[in-house]
């Protein structure tokens, strides 16, 4: 059998290792200090600290290390208990309790299977490739591994014959991206109500797509995950209350893949928007279908002003909703993953979050404060999903519609010059600054939902502000417009003008790419000739 860079890399280390493990594993019974990794001199920083098997004399380590450090695809499959692990031409696959690994298809003896511990998952560090450089040498006196590689491992390819390439719509170059948010949650936009059979659900999606397109719209964003279940067949999620009234029951068809067809039926994109973090629209764990994560793992969950979170400083929470949403990823053939606002939630000045004790646990002592903590948790998360869904299907776009204030001037200088009531960095923990210059997003979308006249937040002003932010970065910036605030008493929404006003002013200044409205429904009402005004608009 014939093994590649990554399977060759591993086990040239647990030779390395195994004449160490003995006194390794005297070390560790006498209470040693923890075992440090070190990778071309640079620290390793680990959420569970690396250890010893007993009698295997083995060392473990986080599956996390073996993606972002050393340059490997991961995934972790929590029902199946099942990880895999790919790089180039590779395909690596361990089963927690199960001594047999399989390289390629091929089985393998193991002498300590992958467990978890501190809700984290732990593979034997087992496998060196010579062709990426590797050198692994066991200091014992620090008791540290130190990895050494002449040059960078290259991207990790993941073997998916099965996955169709995602077939983007004929967009001319430099057309304007023109999306409206098709909201799932409380049947806003689509279904209509829940209880409608296959064919009225059907119906109702094809003219919705009809009025968008005939609006000038080219994509659509569409909420396929609104709370914590699917509106496809999942082995993660039941099946969405908001299809059939029933949280877990079969709508007798796949409503995922009829959307995404009849999308690109009329060229149009469809980008599949998930909600992350959020459980339930109430409190009550009773409400949930039976077979419901969030009841298996009743300790990832928070109450919070009356819903149901999951935390997101919980990494196995984290890990989960990673897994949920690369599922979709690997089946179907949307063009981009689309991430809402919620992160951590709203609300906190009316109720605290209540995850002191996952800070006392995960934490580490890493940060003093709880705040960059929680910053840190959802840049994890952000990074993790960009990565993965870059290393199956490349072709796929990743964007995030935050809040549409980073921070305000008073709390930092190169915030934006507003005086909105809360920030995404201060209130929601998403430093969106952070995801654009690290390059994780390939589009971002802020919702600006105030009008041009606003006194304290003007929509021009913070056009500027994020036009600035992704100059040069090559992250695409799409605003989000407030079509659900025409006719409302707020200045600037007495007209449709103050609309196209907006529209006029992205093109203006340059280095926007484009526009979505919240929501289709807002749309499809014309409240004050929208829709009309719009079809003129993008047409001319």
């Amino acid at each position: 059998m014939k093994f590649t860079r990554v399977a060759i890399w591993f086990i040239a280390l647990v030779l390395t290792l195994q004449t160490t493990a003995v006194f390794a594993a005297k070390a560790e019974a006498a209470g040693a200090k923890e075992i440090e990794l070190y990778l071309n001199g640079s620290r390793i920083h680990t959420d569970t600290a690396p250890y010893i098997v007993p009698k295997a004399g083995k060392v473990m380590v986080p599956l996390r290390v073996i993606g972002e450090s050393l340059g490997a695809f991961v995934d972790w499959n929590e029902r199946s208990g099942t990880v895999s692990i790919s790089g180039q031409d590779t395909a690596i696959s361990l089963a927690k309790g199960k001594k047999t690994a399989t390289v390629n298809g091929e089985p393998v003896e193991l002498e300590a299977s992958a467990e978890m511990r501190n809700g984290r998952t732990m593979v034997p560090l087992r496998f060196v490739g010579e062709s990426l450089g590797m050198t692994v040498n066991w200091d014992e006196a620090a008791r540290a591994v130190r990895l050494f590689a002449a040059s960078a491992p290259s991207e990790p390819s993941v073997p998916s014959p099965s996955v169709p390439t995602p077939s983007k719509p004929d967009k001319p170059a430099g057309d304007e991206f023109r999306a409206a948010w098709v909201s799932t949650v409380y049947n806003i936009d689509w279904p209509t109500k829940a209880g409608l059979s296959a064919e009225q659900q059907q119906s109702e999606f094809t003219k919705l797509l009809d009025d968008l397109q005939d609006m000038g719209m080219n994509a659509a964003i569409v909420q396929v995950r609104p709370t914590s279940d699917a509106f496809y067949p999942s082995q993660y999620v039941p099946w969405s209350k908001y299809l059939t009234g029933v949280q877990g029951q079969d709508p007798g068809y796949d409503p995922l893949a009829f959307m995404i067809e009849e999308t690109h039926k009329r060229n149009m994109e469809f980008h599949a928007w998930f909600n992350p973090f959020r459980i339930s629209v109430d409190d009550k764990m009773e409400n949930l279908a039976a077979e419901h994560p969030a009841r298996q793992h009743p300790e990832w969950v928070v109450r919070h002003q009356g819903k149901l979170m999951y935390d997101p400083g919980i990494p196995a929470a984290r890990d989960f909703i990673v897994d949920s949403i690369m599922e979709v990823v690997r089946n179907y053939d949307i063009d981009g993953v689309h991430l809402d606002d919620y992160f951590y939630p709203y609300g906190e000045d009316k109720e605290p979050f209540q995850d002191d004790a996952a800070y006392a646990e995960y934490n580490n002592g890493q940060f003093a404060d709880k705040g960059d903590w929680r910053r840190h948790n959802v840049d994890l998360f952000v990074e993790q999903l960009s990565k993965k869904i870059a290393a199956v299907k490349s072709g796929i776009e990743f964007g995030i519609s935050p809040f549409g204030v980073w921070r305000n001037q008073k709390m930092d200088p190169t915030g934006s010059n507003t005086a909105a009531g809360l920030s995404s960095y201060d209130n929601l923990y998403a430093d969106v600054r952070n995801w654009i210059r690290s390059g994780w997003i390939d589009y971002v979308a802020p919702q600006i939902y105030w009008s041009l006249e606003h006194k304290t937040a003007p929509y021009a002003t913070l056009v500027d502000w994020w036009a600035n932010e992704t100059k040069g970065t090559g992250v695409k910036l799409y605003i989000g417009h407030a079509p659900y605030k025409l006719g409302t008493s707020e200045a600037g929404w007495s007209s449709a003008a103050g609309l196209l006003s907006q529209l006029d002013y992205n093109r203006q200044i340059g280095g926007v790419s484009g526009s979505i409205f919240f929501s289709a429904k807002d749309l499809r009402k014309n409240t004050l000739g929208i829709a009309d005004r719009l079809k003129t608009y993008y047409r001319q």
